[in-house]
């Protein structure tokens, strides 16, 4: 059941405005691979000589277009309509996902840009449009992009062909593209921080001013049922408020936590007065649950919870990284949980706000990890900090988010077993993402190499199970780097130390069929009656491993090359999803 003040379609479900229009569909299209668009001023007159299907990259048969080849500088226009009468309103032009750098004009004029491939953007285009009555107003954007592995890549190749576990680079606007309008002093971000042990809420508000005789009134409810309602004057840029979830004036209510069981959601209703007239309102929500670790166990609402996850990826044989719709990523979700998984590990993708949302419905858990650099440098740093920071603040409200994993297997870090520089920014990752979000574990290091991490994680693609349960046998070798795991990796770095984090594999498995086509991991199986076996037999010795608190299995979809997804890349099953739910729940229930 989707939230109240939930519009199909909309881009950004936690931040919800009425007043919106999508800028999704046909756009011009042009290549520009000598990089003299902006000096010929295309800007001014694209003349563009293709039609492209945005969000969709031109990479993509969903685009219209399906050219695999790599073009750094492409460029996009279209005509944007303005309502009638702004009465006044700025226009914010909101762009969800623009890989890598984004450079926008508005009627010729810059207007700005970002640069970032994953995380949103947001630009006041007031100052450039044409608001007259029926006029015309002319969007070009310009997407940068390079196969430099000093910019944030996550799965996208860095050369010509696929290889190994790298796919087809995504280049351009592959997210969402929309205008709302809002009045000159409006709401610009709300962090909504629930505390459960003390039955409250915090909210800090960002806000921008234009106006005096300002008052924020924000209204807590469930369905049609107001719980709480507290107003507060604005005065400043940024606000703090603390809401206590106990009782309201007509009495006490009976508070319920957020858990994939009951994913009970609580509905936000920001509204902005000036003297005591509405002029900007937003919808929202939260969840009331607690992420914490204790005794070598990950505790959800303060009881230990088994995670069961799945790797997703998110392609699609179409779209590649952009959902084709809405209904895809429900329907992933929806299989997910068929097969009794209850999170999902989103791998070296920022995925779709729609899909956070959709899991912070239906109570799916959620692993959020950083697409990953590919070379160690001060350019990378720099880049991979910016943008890192940026999403874990865009991502923060999403109950569904329990665990923040920046890094994976040692990408973009090579020599962090070793090395102290590289040693010292896991380090400075960490804490700069426990400075914005104290109430998440960090993965610094997903799957060996770790250095401070609140969850320490293993790979593992061991083919037996009594092979895997003999390798874990002994905690403190495989814990204390006395030995390698997976016969080549270590669990810890060198100068750090295991210190009774819970302990998860966090990649297992990755079983194929013997197709003659793309690869899995290990011997590639004929039969279902042996991918069930060997899928049993591994991930019962992970859950007869006593210190073991969790699993994460590879994966949910084929890929491009990877074939050792449960389901096909159409998303069509392999193995009947109740056979794999009755193998998750046999384990852990």
């Amino acid at each position: 059941m989707a939230t109240e003040h939930y519009i199909k379609g909309y881009p950004r479900p936690q931040f919800v405005r009425d007043d919106w229009q999508s800028l999704n569909g046909e756009w011009d299209f042009r290549f520009d691979d000598a990089n003299v668009g902006e000096r010929e001023r295309w800007n001014e007159q694209l003349n563009g000589d293709l039609k492209i299907q945005v969000p969709f990259t031109y990479e993509t048969e969903a685009s219209g277009i399906g050219e695999t080849t790599f073009h750094p500088y492409v460029w996009y226009e279209r005509e944007l309509q303005l309502p009638a009468d702004l009465n006044g309103k700025r226009v914010m032009l909101n762009f969800q996902a623009v890989d890598y750098t984004a450079k926008v004009w508005v009627n010729g004029c810059y207007a700005g840009g970002h640069q970032g491939g994953y995380a949103a953007f947001s630009l006041d285009i007031t100052d450039y449009v044409n608001s007259a009555p029926g006029a015309a107003n002319r969007l070009t954007v310009k997407a940068e992009d390079s196969q430099s592995c000093t910019q944030p890549r996550g799965k996208q190749r860095w050369v010509d062909e696929n290889f190994e576990c790298f796919y087809v680079q995504t280049t351009g606007i592959w997210q969402s593209v929309w205008v709302e309008y809002v009045s000159p002093s409006y709401l610009k971000a709300v962090k909504i921080t629930p505390d459960l042990d003390n039955r409250s809420v915090r909210f800090e508000y960002q806000t921008q001013l234009a106006d005096d005789n300002l008052r924020l009134e924000t209204k807590i409810s469930t369905g049609q049922k107001t719980f709480k309602q507290v107003s507060l004057h604005v005065d400043r840029a940024w606000l703090q408020l603390d809401v206590e979830l106990t009782h309201e004036a007509n009495g006490p209510w009976k508070l319920q936590s957020w858990s994939p069981a009951s994913p009970v959601l609580y509905e936000v209703e920001f509204t902005l007065y000036k003297d005591n007239q509405i002029i900007d309102q937003v919808y929202s929500y939260f969840g009331l649950r607690k992420i914490s670790i204790e005794q070598g166990k990950v505790l959800l609402n303060n009881t230990p919870v088994y995670q069961r996850l799945i790797l997703d990826q998110g392609y699609w044989p179409e779209s590649h990284l952009t959902p084709p719709s809405e209904e895809a990523l429900v329907a992933d979700i929806d299989a997910i949980l068929a097969m009794g998984y209850n999170g999902v590990r989103k791998h070296m993708k920022i995925e779709d706000a729609r899909f956070l949302y959709w899991c912070d419905v239906k109570g799916l858990l959620v692993w959020s990890e950083m697409a990953a650099t590919f070379e160690f440098n001060d350019e990378a740093v720099e880049n991979f900090t910016n943008e890192w920071t940026e999403i874990v603040r865009q991502q923060y409200n999403h109950p569904s988010i329990i665990t923040w994993v920046p890094f994976n297997e040692s990408w973009g870090i090579p020599q962090v077993y070793t090395n102290k520089l590289q040693q010292k920014f896991t380090e400075g990752i960490y804490h700069i993402t426990k400075a914005i979000d104290p109430n998440r574990p960090v993965i610094v290091n997903d799957g060996w190499e770790h250095t401070i991490s609140d969850i320490i994680t293993l790979h593992d693609y061991e083919e037996h199970g009594d092979a895997l349960l003999e390798r874990y046998a002994d905690s403190g070798s495989i814990l204390g780097r006395a030995a390698s795991f997976n016969n080549w990796k270590y669990a810890m770095a060198q100068g750090y130390e295991y210190r009774g984090q819970p302990v998860m594999v966090s990649e297992f498995g990755g079983i194929a069929f013997n197709t003659g086509e793309g690869w899995g991991y290990g011997e590639q199986v004929s039969s279902t009656e042996a991918f069930i076996e060997r899928f049993r037999s591994i991930a019962q010795a992970i859950k007869d491993t006593p210190y073991i608190c969790g699993y994460c299995y590879t994966q949910i979809t084929d890929v491009q090359q990877e074939v050792n997804g449960l389901l096909t890349a159409d998303r069509s099953p392999k193995i009947p999803l109740e056979v794999i739910r009755k193998v998750n729940l046999s384990l852990t229930e």
